[in-house]
């Protein structure tokens, strides 16, 4: 099939859907295209709901000149999955649900769509102070090794373990969720855009020409509302 005449993403997941899983009770398309993010590697991510099933899975192939990933779960083993991310507070499963447009329903979608809906709204749990002392040890102990690192290979690895730490500290201490991949600064921007622009601009500084200044700025600032950094005195685990 040429460029040209390649299915629409709903085109596509309909005739997915009718050839390889028509007894289904739900279908939803989600993802980038969805979002209206689409890039030239996107895929089609279709969430899939069958009462045949026992337990999910997961599968990617290649159809109708699409690359597909299906997340195919029963009518209740998608709790599961709401659970773990609700826990890890990267809830991918939650948006696909809320956002995903629907290609086959037989009346089981509304209720599904509007759990996901509400867990999103929700937010994630709030940290304890215990939890907010200990993630502002892990990241005092990876500025001081930034700061004191002058070997360009580890700097790069400990820059990006600060910029991880740190992102999720903003996201976590303000009731919002956080991602992975592309879902850090999506998370971010959708947070404070302000803050964002701040947080690229302080890293790319350091990528490309080496200046550590901004990022120490920035850590300094995201800590001190907290008691700012975090040695001594500290303990985890102590009786």
């Amino acid at each position: 099939m040429s460029e040209l005449n390649k299915l629409s993403p709903i085109k596509a997941a309909e005739q997915f859907i009718n050839d390889y899983f028509r007894d289904c009770q739900g279908a939803l398309l989600a993802g980038s295209v969805v979002r209206g993010e689409a890039t030239e590697t996107s895929d089609l991510d279709i969430v899939i709901f069958d009462k045949h099933l026992t337990s999910s899975y997961r599968q990617s192939l290649v159809k109708y000149d699409w690359a597909i990933e299906i997340f195919v779960h029963s009518p209740t083993s998608y709790k599961h999955f709401f659970k773990l991310d609700f826990e890890l507070a990267r809830p991918s499963m939650q948006r696909m649900v809320s956002e995903g447009i629907i290609i086959k329903d037989d009346e089981i979608l509304a209720s599904i769509k509007q759990e996901a809906t509400d867990q999103l709204n929700k937010g994630p749990e709030e940290w304890s102070i215990e939890t907010i002392d200990t993630k502002r040890y892990f990241i005092t102990d990876a500025l001081d090794d930034f700061i004191g690192c002058s070997n360009r290979a580890e700097e790069l690895f400990i820059a990006n373990t600060l910029a991880e730490l740190v992102s999720e500290f903003v996201l976590r201490t303000n009731k919002q969720w956080t991602g992975a991949s592309k879902w850090v600064i999506r998370s971010l921007r959708n947070y404070d855009e302000v803050f964002t622009d701040q947080f690229v601009k302080a890293f790319d500084m350091f990528y490309k020409n080496g200046d550590k200044n901004l990022v120490i700025h920035l850590v300094d600032e995201t800590l001190e509302p907290f008691g700012g950094r975090l040695f001594d005195g500290f303990s985890l685990g102590k009786n």
